[in-house]
């Protein structure tokens, strides 16, 4: 008996079957014979008989998923499929079941040996996964560039090493957190690495001038979630009942909401969902000006978009073989089962496609208009705060009292305090207490450390406030961008005359940023600037989604509040003292990155709660969890609050899972010299520190009190967070261009060295 009903799935392009299938299928049978897949036990054990393999049809999938390609690269594809999949049951019948982590370490790590992303394999296989990926490598990368063979090793790599993850999972119980999941079950999963795929597949490679950028970055990630969500459903039944896995996302979300199976099962289809409705979102609005920007070539050009399309029929393509695969919990929606409208499967002919497309796009229209339609500045009052997780103590630093002072002072100097554009006044500026924040997140600097650390969350959050009031008003996207633009310039990489600045904004960021750089290396000082401008760029990402009233997609909206939040930022400042004590390379290791963006999370959501009234009802923000939630799952606030709450919680359960246990594993696995281990037991402490800091800083703020929020500023300030729109005075705005400012205020800004 099924564990539970199939949802109805969100299926906007028809599937299309490639002519060479019967070919695939004699070829990729004896390829897997000749590599000693099939009737051939390792270590005793038997993975795949013939008939396991025929049932399987990866063919099939292959045949759907790349419906275009000719017959010599179909063959190439179904037999990297079936190496993947082989790969997914070898590891489960050697490793998992058994739990022998220390053996699947070994045997992970020989497997970079058949992948040089230079030259040729020269590694003797041992076994078939080896003998495959041997052979595959070899007949693959020669026709590629350096740029996708990069991106194909590391994807491939992630795909193997992280399988670990699952293993650790398993050997300790342990069930991830939601955004855990889905950050890992890209890697884990797959499907970045099927996305490589696509580009071989149609010969159109992804120019390596954009491959990085966010458009690209989305419509892989939500390629990705799709994909895996879509294999979760399907393989609930074989992976969590059979088979003992974790690694399930209906199990995931039964688990995080204690709800139903079935309940689970269609929040996890309803988050496909949102997936495909971003990826198409992106690569309508956000695709094209990237193409612009970066002057992709009309050749290039074609290039994205087969790649986009072969996303979309991999989509399509990979749903059809799930319906059909002996794999997967399928007898609902085989091929004689019901597809949405009614319609049964194997009725065919003209227009019974557009039909389908039609009841799919209809069933899930509901969902995609829940984004576009919410009621800005709602009266919803205050939030009932929930009781905060939170384990670390906190401190304050004895300067507290001095840097309170001196940030008044800094911001009165530098003009964040002048009546034009008015963001703040004193009063607003002291009733935030940055110095709080930074006292408490950084107990122990010194004097002039506090005023810096104090500075930099002071300008980060007058920008975060700045952008929206003098660009989303008048939804002026272009001034926005070029704004941007000139902060960028204003933090040189190399030494050299920057700007002159003009108005307070940047002013500011022109003291802080020679002050914070002058003793860096030029890589350290360029991996800062980093954190600045993707904080910068996620401020236009806001802009555009508050221009089209568009709420965005949960795993979305996570992932870039991060970025809003300034959280590289404000974690680069702890680490500033530290980065050569450490090898590079252990800072990009996934237990590191886990603890940074766990404890980012749990950072975000809590301001999320806490700023609920302030951006909902005061500034007509649409960037704010509770609301996220709130749409998604088409619940009331008290419950939205709760789900972030409980998501704070298990975020922060993470941090310290990694901190007790994968923390020591990675000490031992790069053999760490003691400083080395010293030094990032200190980022521990100071994220600790960090976290009580955030939470501390919330409690004793007066930045989100009702009172505040209905201050009237000094005269001449306009008030921050009243109904304004299309009547917004443009003479206001004017003034703040470049060139139009009032004559700067009298005296330097402290620490300057001007």
């Amino acid at each position: 008996m099924q564990p539970f009903t199939l949802p109805e799935f969100y299926l906007p392009y028809p599937p299309r079957l490639n002519p060479n299938l019967e070919h695939a299928r004699g070829h990729s049978r004896a390829w897997a014979g000749e590599m000693e897949m099939i009737d051939a036990p390792q270590d005793g054990v038997a993975i795949w008989s013939g008939q396991d393999f025929d049932s399987h049809d990866y063919a099939l999938l292959c045949a759907y998923t790349h419906p275009d390609a000719d017959e010599a690269r179909l063959d190439l594809i179904t037999d990297w499929y079936v190496w993947v999949f082989y790969f997914d049951d070898h590891f489960l019948e050697v490793y998992k079941r058994g739990r022998d982590v220390a053996g699947a370490r070994r045997y992970l790590d020989r497997l970079r040996l058949f992948m040089p992303v230079e030259g040729a394999v020269t590694a003797e296989p041992g076994n078939p996964v080896e003998r495959g990926l041997a052979d595959l490598w070899s007949r693959t990368v020669p026709d590629r560039t350096p740029a996708w063979r990069r991106r194909f090793a590391t994807s491939t790599r992630h795909l193997l090493d992280e399988s670990l993850w699952e293993l650790a999972n398993i050997d300790e119980n342990r069930l991830a957190n939601p955004v855990e999941y889905i950050e890992m079950r890209r890697k884990v999963g797959g499907a970045p690495w099927s996305a490589n795929l696509v580009e071989h597949a149609a010969d159109a490679e992804v120019p390596d001038a954009i491959a990085a950028t966010r458009p690209l970055q989305v419509l892989r990630d939500t390629f990705s979630d799709a994909v895996h969500l879509r294999n979760d459903l399907f393989s609930y039944q074989r992976e969590v009942q059979e088979e003992g896995e974790l690694s399930n996302g209906v199990l995931v979300l039964e688990r995080f909401l204690d709800c139903p199976t079935q309940q689970a099962a269609d929040a996890v289809n309803d988050l496909l969902t949102s997936r495909l409705h971003q990826f198409e979102h992106t690569a309508l609005t956000e695709l094209p000006p990237v193409l612009d920007e970066h002057g992709v070539t009309p050749t290039a050009r074609r290039d994205v978009l087969a790649y986009v399309k072969g996303l979309q029929d991999w989509q399509a393509g990979g749903h059809e073989w799930h319906t059909r695969s002996s794999r997967y919990m399928n007898a609902e929606s085989g091929p004689a089962g019901p597809v949405p409208g009614g319609l049964p499967r194997d009725v065919t002919g003209l227009g019974t496609s557009a039909m389908r497309i039609a009841a799919s796009l209809l069933a899930t229209a509901p969902a995609r208009a829940r984004a576009f339609t919410h009621v800005p500045y709602r009266v919803v009052g205050p939030v009932k705060l929930p009781a905060f997780y939170m384990p670390f103590a906190t401190r304050e630093s004895r300067h507290l009292a001095a840097a309170r002072d001196n940030i008044v002072d800094w911001s009165a100097a530098v003009g964040l305090l002048d009546p034009v554009p008015g963001i703040w006044d004193e009063h607003k500026l002291r009733a935030a207490d940055f110095a709080l924040c930074s006292a408490a997140i950084h107990p122990d600097a010194s004097a002039a450390e506090l005023d810096l650390t104090t500075g930099w969350l002071t300008w980060g959050t007058y920008a975060d406030d700045f952008y929206p009031v003098v660009y989303g008003r008048t939804r002026d996207l272009a001034g926005a961008r070029a704004c941007t633009e000139r902060l960028k310039e204003l933090m040189p990489v190399e030494p050299g005359p920057p700007p002159g600045p003009v108005g307070g904004l940047e002013r500011a960021l022109a003291d802080l940023w020679p002050r914070t750089t002058r003793d860096m290396t030029p890589d350290s000082r360029r991996a800062f600037r980093r954190t600045v401008c993707t904080m910068l760029d996620s401020w236009l990402w806001e802009l555009a989604n508050q221009a089209q009233n568009r709420i965005p997609d949960p795993v979305d909206y996570i992932e870039m509040r991060r970025r809003t939040f300034g959280s590289d930022l404000t974690m680069s400042l702890s680490r500033l003292g530290h980065g050569r004590s450490v090898p590079p390379e252990i800072y990009g290791t996934r237990p590191i990155r886990a603890l940074e963006s766990s404890a980012a999370d749990y950072a975000c959501l809590l301001n999320d709660i806490y700023s609920y009234q302030k951006e909902i009802q005061f500034e007509g923000e649409i960037h704010n969890c509770v609301l996220v939630f709130q749409r998604f799952l088409d619940c009331g606030a008290e419950r939205a609050v709760g789900i972030v709450n409980d998501l704070m919680t298990a975020r922060l359960r993470q941090f310290e899972h990694v901190v007790d246990v994968e923390l020591p594993a990675l000490f031992d696995t790069y053999e760490l010299t003691a400083e080395s281990r010293d030094v990032l037991r200190g980022y521990v402490e100071e994220l600790k520190n960090w976290l009580a800091g955030v939470l501390r800083w919330h409690r004793g703020t007066r930045r989100y009190d009702e009172a505040e929020l209905r201050h009237h500023p000094a005269a001449g300030v306009r008030p921050f967070g009243g109904p304004t729109g299309l009547g917004t005075s443009a003479a206001d705005i004017r003034r703040l261009m470049p060139g139009k400012e009032p004559v700067a205020p009298a005296g330097t800004p402290s620490g300057s060295g001007s």
